[in-house]
């Protein structure tokens, strides 16, 4: 057949090699490519594949490519969903690049087509025969030898099509490939490709040597299991001294007695050893039970510590530990109480909700010693999967108890008090939902028989002290709610904080910091300057944070021998901390008419904002910002609705708001705010912008609105008058319908506060604006 000159569209691929008569798929992803071969589906015409080298560029140009390649026809085209391209193609017969032509974007070339002669000559024939024998051998090799494959390589008649068939199917270089596909010569070709066949057989050939060696060892190792355990059962019956697996089982055996197990594990436990008896040392299950058999003896089934509950020494030890939280304190005392009078009897879970820093942890630690029992902590923070609670089940791989029986075998005894820290971090993934686990450790009347999935035997938490701490109880779902006591932890006063600091946090940073407290002498002056300044918090971790800088400071000159002793005052404070973080700004911010302050509460203690309004000609449009929720935006709405029907009370002509807009801000605005209780806040913004009046500067406020200019109550009190207390405010305008929550704000704060209890919004504007002649609502 005579060679044809032609034009090809042509496809640069990496690390391919097609050869005619086989069919191959192929990846197209670069932009150039992925052009060519959409124009050769659309002209539906020939494309020519041809074999980039290496170290070629992204888009190789022709300097980069082989001049040898194969012209194939696209059998399909198909669009994977991530976004690349793949090509099944047909490779037909091969060609030789006379010269490129200039194309954009698809590359074209002017090639000539290369054929097999039609006719062989002795020797080829020869050789074709000699490949077939050697193709069908190396197939025969193969661990699962292709059917298929060994009848096409039989059927093929050409020795050009036996040839490039063969080599196809190798695992040849690409380099080698293109080699052989650049042999035009038939008696060179097969030459080349019965080479590279050989290699192959050899590998494969020792490859199967190897794998007979393998299956002869393990044959070997089980036979000598076989004799191992006949000689284990000849020393016994002639009474010799165990060693090796039999002292094994003896020492479990003694160990499953010492365990004093309930009826049932204890049958589950022997039942167990006894197939450990059974299976050699190098079975992969061996491991496993032993593992298991291990974990079972080691839990305190029966161990019991005594309790001391006396309980004024447990009141001198809570004393010792905290100061403040008297009505937390009480409630323990009275569960302990009740757990001496009644020890049979089932107590309840124990709850402690509250910000950080507030001693929620330290308060569990606190029982523990109080009443002489062993303290185990379990975080339950960033824990997304079930099988942490009840454990994994023994058919996978590394599988472990729970963290509840974990922590009872760190405890080593059944009754100690053991607390699940950040209750509230849980989350449900597709792994299960741990708060359904938790349902049951939790419930007096289900976690006697707790099952464990590792374990797979009942186990009595009934005895088990659970506590568990949170900082919010949104996320806990209400069946897990119902099975606790909760016991709420508000945000220490100034006056809590200034005493804590002097009995705990100075004598800790002392010792933490290798100063002896008789050479330092923090003054109280100073302590009352880094809480108002330096901290504005619910707890006080950031007290002692800053405690300890100022100690750190002192150390320094003390360490380099510049100072003996030290005396810490108030002016020293701000040389070692700077300037100060929180200064007093509220006189500041509402010295102007639109700005009121309000009284918020957060996860971490409640907190106080201000509300800004301004009015700027418009068209009577309301704008908010300060990233507020819908709720808070349709308390705005509520609160400008509101200001319109008082216009005229207010002394604002009502055709006035159809000239101007009205933009309420709420700065902080990278802080998200939801939530009704700042519509007397709003309101009050309202009416002063309007008005011309200024809000009082000692004055917050808190409560929802109605359209009809009622006070409505709200959550949060205790933590808003603490939050004001801290702040510098003196009074606090709240609904008076939360005048039941008068009882839970701290003495300190009541003794400080004003409180303004306000049914209508009449009360509140006079109560907060300058110069209002109203009368003024009772105070508490």
């Amino acid at each position: 057949m005579a060679d044809e000159t032609v034009e090809l569209l042509i496809l640069p691929v990496r690390d391919v090699v097609l050869f005619p008569g086989v069919v191959l798929p192929i990846a197209v992803n670069r932009p150039r490519s992925t052009a060519t071969a959409q124009e050769a589906v659309r002209t539906r015409s020939r494309i020519g594949f041809l074999l980039q080298r290496p170290g070629a560029p992204e888009d190789p140009g022709p300097d980069d490519l082989y001049r040898v390649g194969t012209v194939a026809s696209i059998a399909r085209f198909v669009t994977a969903p991530d976004g690349v391209h793949h090509l099944i193609c047909h490779g037909e017969q091969r060609f030789e690049v006379s010269e490129f032509l200039a194309s954009d974007p698809v590359v074209k070339a002017r090639v000539v087509l290369r054929s097999d002669p039609d006719t062989a000559s002795a020797e080829v024939e020869a050789r074709a025969l000699y490949l077939r024998d050697r193709a069908v051998e190396a197939l025969q090799l193969l661990p699962q030898p292709p059917v298929e494959l060994l009848g096409t390589i039989q059927s093929i008649k050409a020795p050009g099509a036996l040839a490039d068939l063969v080599i196809s199917v190798t695992d040849a270089e690409a380099a080698d490939k293109q080699q052989i596909l650049e042999t035009f010569d038939l008696a060179g070709r097969l030459d080349r490709v019965i080479g590279a066949l050989s290699k192959r057989i050899e590998v494969l050939r020792l490859s199967r040597a190897i794998g007979e060696k393998t299956r002869e060892a393990l044959d070997e190792r089980q036979r000598e299991a076989v004799l191992r355990e006949q000689l284990r059962q000849i020393r016994r019956e002639l009474g010799e001294e165990p060693e090796g697996p039999a002292l094994e089982v003896k020492e479990l055996t003694e160990a499953i007695e010492r365990a004093q197990m309930p009826q049932e594990a204890r049958e589950h436990a022997l039942r167990e050893l006894r197939r450990l008896e059974r299976m050699p040392e190098s079975g992969g299950e061996h491991s496993m039970v032993r593992t298991y058999l291990d974990w079972l003896v080691a839990l305190p089934w029966s161990a019991l510590d005594p309790e001391s509950l006396d309980i004024e020494s447990a009141r001198r030890a809570l004393d010792a530990d905290h100061f403040g939280l008297e009505k937390v304190k009480r409630r323990i005392l009275e569960f302990l109480a009740v757990r001496k009078l009644n020890p049979e009897g089932r107590g309840p879970i124990l709850c402690f909700v509250g910000p950080p820093g507030v001693g929620k942890t330290s308060l569990g630690q606190s029982i523990a010693r109080a009443i002489g029992l062993k303290f185990v902590r379990v975080s339950l923070g960033g824990v997304h999967d079930e099988a942490e609670i009840r454990g994994h089940r023994r058919t996978y791989l590394g599988a472990l108890p729970g963290n509840i029986i974990q922590a009872l075998r760190r405890a080593g005894t059944r009754n100690p008090v053991l607390m699940l820290d950040e209750v509230d971090k849980l989350s449900a993934s597709i792994q299960g939902d741990p708060y359904s686990a938790l349902l049951e450790v939790l419930d007096p009347e289900q976690n006697a028989t707790f099952r464990d999935n590792y374990i797979g035997l009942p186990f009595d938490l009934s005895k088990v002290l659970f506590i568990c701490t949170a900082n919010v109880l949104d996320s806990v779902p209400a069946p897990l709610r119902d099975r606790m006591e909760l016991i709420e932890l508000t945000g220490y006063t100034e006056e809590e904080k200034l005493e804590i600091a002097r009995r705990y946090l100075v004598p800790r940073q002392l010792s933490a910091n290798g100063l002896p407290s008789g050479r330092v002498q923090l003054s109280e002056e100073a302590l009352r300057r880094i809480i108002a300044d330096y901290t504005r918090e619910s707890g006080v971790r950031s007290l002692e944070r800053q405690i300890g800088a100022v100690l750190r400071s002192i150390a320094v000159g003390i360490a380099s021998g510049h100072e003996g002793q030290a005396a810490v005052g108030p002016e020293d404070v701000a040389r070692i901390l700077g300037a100060p973080r929180y200064a007093g700004e509220i006189a500041m911010r509402t010295s102007v008419p639109g700005v009121a302050t309000g009284l918020a509460w957060t996860p971490v203690g409640g907190d106080i904002l201000f509300i800004e309004s301004s009015r700027v000609p418009g068209s009577g449009r309301l704008i908010l910002t300060g990233q507020l929720g819908e709720v808070m935006k349709e308390s705005a709405q509520a609160a400008v609705t509101l200001v319109k029907g008082q216009a005229e009370r207010l002394g604002v002509d009502p055709a006035g708001f159809d000239k101007v807009d009205l933009h309420i801000h709420v700065p902080a605005g990278a802080i998200p705010k939801d939530g009704p209780s700042a519509g007397v806040a709003i309101f009050t913004s309202l009416a002063s912008l309007l008005s011309g009046r200024t809000v009082r500067s000692d004055v917050a406020m808190t409560g929802e609105i109605s359209l009809r200019g009622l006070v409505l109550p709200v959550g949060g009190i205790k933590e808003k008058t603490v939050a004001a207390q801290r702040a510098g405010i003196r009074t606090v305008i709240l609904p008076a319908r939360n005048r039941r929550d008068y009882d839970e704000i701290p003495e300190s704060a009541r003794q400080r506060l004003q409180f303004i209890w306000a049914e209508r919004i009449d009360d509140v504007l006079a109560a907060a604006l300058e110069g209002a002649g109203a009368r003024r609502a009772a105070a508490a």
